[in-house]
């Protein structure tokens, strides 16, 4: 009954702690799915930090201004270049984003993956020994068991040798004295045999009880609290290790937070560059023309046997037109006011740059000179440089032949040669048209809206460039602004017409003639072609801006250079 009662209790002690190895076993599987999982995430949130990072930078790549593209030109604004600066910024505010994907990927998402490995194999380890254990004991009790069951065996058979050897022994129906004899000798060495091997079956049992017993208590008071202890162990290392790798998580963002801050913060300095009145001033001084406003009309009596004067006087609001133009049927020319007119030639333009106002034709002219001043400085260093080696050559000859430098230095010589025959062109060009323009302190006066191409004060320049120089067409401004193209689009409507015009004007009357020293193609509307040696009546002299208005007949007549032409005019005519 007490064997039995042992069993029981052995049996659902192992049973017992096999179910405690299964909870364990789930629960710390559960665990590594746990840190597979949350490695999963951070691989991809640093996934999405750098699909965020590659579109933030095409973004800003997207709006940066192309080279020799209009937005490039719009950088000299100050709002221009607050929104090149936030792009810049936005672009490195990208690149911190891939700066927490790379760390996230080094700092957490490649050592849990390594830490997973150890985990895995550390877990294995542990359960193995305890198995190990389990199905030692396991054999220790079946051994018992077995023992114990042939002990027990032995015992009876003992117990039944001795009951038969008493039995034969008090037997008094047995007469023959020999077989009585032997059956009782018989009977005893059979029963002392039993009662031997009952005693070594106790001596055995009694022995693999205490060796069991020894490996119970050490199985159940040592080797298994061990295993479950470094279980324990194992799984607070891994809440612990999950602990640190979240806690890194934010740091990686929080060690990027100052660079960003200070993108932002560039952002916001940016903005606060931001100058209307400076962008403003830009406008002035990128579309500034250099004309100036025309003076008052003057009044003109009328008085019997008088007429209207019909030539142009300095104040008259006619001086400040434009644009002549030729009609295809040969009609009378009608004028417009300079600033709505629509400039035609967007192109380069001639090299003079004649076809731009007098202050925009001074800012290209001076540009041209500073490009061409820079080539010139240029190809000095470079020859500098070449005559050094020349020299070097000539002491070492070992070094390189010195004459195989002459060419290149000839070549250098012709190339700095013809560039300075250029700065001296442009800057007489530039001399000329600063001469021109109208100073502060100069009284407003009326300027022709045709623009200055000649200088007859300078007739070298004049001689030099004669066949280059064309009239322009009345263009203020190189590029020609939407609203002013609207305004252009609005003189041309029947109304703008109605508004600016009276009707057809009258044939101005001649106030001398001229001949024509030059040949000129007046390719540009409100000029006229001449021919060298032709005759013409002039009808508006020069009011300084370098242009007489001649006419060939009745129906045609415009502008020509004055240094292109020797002009006579009527006495009573400079007289008035």
């Amino acid at each position: 009954m007490l064997y039995s009662f042992l069993h029981r209790s052995l049996s659902l002690s192992l049973l017992c702690l096999q179910d405690q190895f299964d909870n364990l076993e789930k629960h710390t599987q559960s665990g590594i799915e746990f840190v597979e999982r949350y490695t999963k995430f951070v691989k991809e949130r640093s996934e999405i930090e750098i699909n965020y990072a590659k579109q933030i930078k095409n973004l800003s790549k997207k709006y940066q201004p192309k080279k020799n593209s209009k937005e490039e030109e719009e950088n000299k604004y100050t709002s221009c270049r607050a929104f090149l600066s936030t792009l810049n910024e936005l672009n490195d505010y990208a690149g911190q984003h891939e700066v927490i994907a790379e760390n996230l990927t080094s700092q957490i998402i490649t050592e849990l993956l390594r830490y997973l490995t150890e985990l895995k194999a550390e877990r294995k380890s542990h359960f193995h020994d305890g198995r190990k254990a389990q199905q030692h004991i396991e054999c220790s009790w079946k051994q018992l068991e077995s023992s114990k069951r042939r002990f027990e065996r032995d015992c009876k058979e003992a117990d039944r040798a001795q009951q038969y050897f008493e039995r034969m022994d008090a037997d008094i129906n047995v007469t023959k004295a020999d077989v009585e004899k032997r059956s009782s000798h018989k009977a005893r060495q059979q029963a002392q045999m039993r009662h031997q091997m009952a005693a070594d079956s106790k001596s055995e049992y009694s022995n693999f009880l205490t060796k069991f017993n020894q490996e119970q208590n050490e199985h159940y008071y040592t080797l298994i609290p061990n295993i479950f202890q470094k279980l324990q162990e194992m799984e607070e290392r891994r809440i612990e290790r999950v602990g640190v790798s979240m806690k890194t998580y934010a740091e990686v963002d929080r060690e990027v937070l100052p660079i960003v801050g200070k993108c932002l913060d560039g952002m916001t300095k940016a903005a606060e560059s931001i100058e209307p009145k400076t962008d403003s001033k830009q406008v002035v001084e990128s579309y500034k023309s250099g004309f100036e406003p025309p003076g008052d009309v003057e009044f003109e009596d009328y008085g019997p046997g008088q007429s209207m004067k019909r030539t142009v006087s300095e104040t008259s609001l006619s001086n400040s037109r434009g644009e002549v133009k030729e009609r295809p049927s040969g009609g009378k020319s009608k004028g417009k006011l300079w600033p709505f007119i629509k400039n035609k030639n967007k192109g380069s333009g001639p090299e003079d740059f004649s076809h731009l106002p007098p202050e925009q034709r001074r800012k290209k002219l001076q540009a041209k000179i500073d490009d061409l001043n820079k080539d010139i400085q240029k190809e000095m260093d470079q020859k500098d440089a070449l005559t050094k080696m020349k020299g070097v050559y000539e002491k070492n000859p070992q070094m390189g032949d010195p004459a195989s430098v002459d060419p290149r230095l000839v070549e250098m010589a012709m190339n700095i040669e013809k560039l300075q025959s250029e700065v001296q062109k442009f800057e007489g060009w530039l001399a000329e048209v600063e001469g021109r323009l109208p100073s502060k302190s100069d009284p407003p006066r009326r300027q022709s809206g045709l623009y200055e191409t000649q200088n007859s004060n300078s007739s070298t320049v004049a001689n030099n460039c004669a066949q280059d120089r064309e009239s322009p067409d009345g263009s203020y401004t190189e590029e020609q602004s939407s609203e002013t193209q609207v305004k252009v689009a609005i003189a041309n409507t029947p109304e703008f017409d109605d508004e600016f015009d009276d009707g057809d004007e009258e044939t101005l009357p001649t106030i001398g003639t001229c001949k024509a020293i030059y040949q000129f193609e007046g390719h540009n509307e409100g000029t006229i072609s001449v021919t060298e040696g032709e005759l013409l009546y002039v009808i508006e002299e020069d009011k300084g801006d370098g242009w007489t208005r001649v006419r060939r007949n009745e129906e045609e007549e415009g502008y020509v250079p004055t240094s292109y032409v020797e002009v006579l005019l009527e006495t009573n005519a400079k007289d008035s």
